[in-house]
């Protein structure tokens, strides 16, 4: 049987912690920050979780994270 390819896409937006939740970045925190509040660029800076969906998802794209 030959190996599973792992889709990249998936790969650099989603991060696998160790005890198997899912965790990406908030949208949003790239350019046009002059215009945002401070506290909002903040939080943005700070990973979320990911939903349960997202990670079933996930798995099956990025089989080896």
């Amino acid at each position: 049987m030959s190996k599973l390819k792992t889709r990249k896409s998936v790969a650099d937006r989603f991060k696998k912690t160790s005890s198997g939740k899912v965790k990406n970045k908030k949208a949003g925190g790239s350019h046009l920050k002059a215009k945002q509040k401070s506290k909002k660029t903040q939080s943005q800076r700070k990973d979320q979780d990911s939903s349960d969906q997202y990670e079933e998802v996930v798995e099956k794209m990025d089989p080896y994270s």
